[in-house]
């Protein structure tokens, strides 16, 4: 029986904006005790707050600043998410101030760590499981999926190979050749939600990348420090179009660019989302050559309610 829902408190922020109209919203439930053994409860919270996850704080130890944290589609559990973890680490640092934070996922142990940015919102960034990617299989994965995105095979961009990338979930990165192949989205939602169900995937990574003197080169040259991609996420199988800022589809493309060699020393990369639906947001991601692990940053903002 699915425990009553309607007095849990859930607060609403935005990751990876400074305003409540950018950025990727979640529901952040901090004390979600009552619902830890209710799978059917917290689903329904998340159908009801509409968002693309909701986080439930199922567990704590105050002191060591430690939490189970659990996330929530509006259809299913969902192993990880990184959008709702910026927010919820924000939402308790907003509480009681910044600091390290550490969160106990079905995906592993995440660590954040949590700044007061001057009169801005606060910042969070989350070191990630171990990441890892592999090459797609291009008839069981890729044409599929291109098929079901109605794009073709000469779209993409050939520096930048399909593989599907890790970092707590599956996702399948796709690099469009050109801005216009990325910002026209249109696809066969059925078809897409029905292939990435059957390879296990949460989102698929769409990104392009930005040209100009950061531009990456051959394998051999590496990543410039600073550069920039445009990322878009489909995901249907939580029932959801798109995300406009995908977190953890972030680190596992950070573990994307380590596998195809393109890392060889510390380096920043600015991913630009949501900028084709309306809701601009931007995420940090820092890699290493010699660490498996991606840290992924942005700052998160309070939504007013309304009525």
């Amino acid at each position: 029986m699915t425990a009553p829902t309607t007095d849990i408190d859930v607060l609403h922020y935005s990751a990876f904006t400074t305003h409540p109209d950018g950025g990727n919203p979640a529901g952040v439930v901090l004390d979600a005790a009552a619902l830890a053994d209710d799978d059917a409860a917290m689903t329904a919270v998340a159908a009801r707050v509409g968002y693309s996850e909701t986080a439930f704080i199922t567990e704590r130890d105050e002191a060591a600043r430690r939490y189970r944290l659990r996330y929530f589609s509006p259809l299913a559990e969902v192993a990880f998410c990184g959008h709702a973890t910026i927010a919820t680490a924000v939402a308790l640092a907003d509480r009681d101030g910044p600091g390290e934070l550490i969160f106990d996922t079905a995906s592993g142990e995440i660590r954040v760590q949590t700044t007061a940015d001057g009169d801005g919102p606060s910042r969070a960034t989350l070191t990630s499981v171990p990441t890892r990617s592999r090459p797609a299989d291009p008839g069981t994965e890729v044409e599929p999926t291109l098929a079901a995105l109605r794009w073709s095979a000469d779209e993409l961009d050939p520096a930048l190979p399909p593989h599907v990338a890790f970092a707590g979930n599956d996702h399948l990165v796709l690099a469009a050749a050109t801005r216009e192949r990325l910002a026209d989205l249109d696809y066969d939602y059925d078809a897409l939600e029905a292939v990435m169900r059957r390879r296990g995937w949460t989102t698929v990574h769409l990104v392009w990348r930005e040209a100009g003197d950061g531009a990456a080169g051959d394998s051999a040259d590496g990543l410039a420090d600073g550069l920039v991609f445009h990322a878009r996420d489909p995901f249907p199988v939580g029932g959801v179009v798109e995300d406009p800022a995908t977190g953890a589809a972030a680190a596992a493309f950070g573990g994307y660019l380590r596998a195809l060699g393109l890392v060889d020393a510390p380096t920043r990369i600015h991913i630009r989302q949501g900028e084709d639906m309306g809701r601009p947001s931007d995420l940090l991601l820092d890699i290493t050559p010699d660490e498996p692990r991606a840290r992924v940053s942005g700052q998160a903002v309070r939504i007013p309610r309304s009525g």
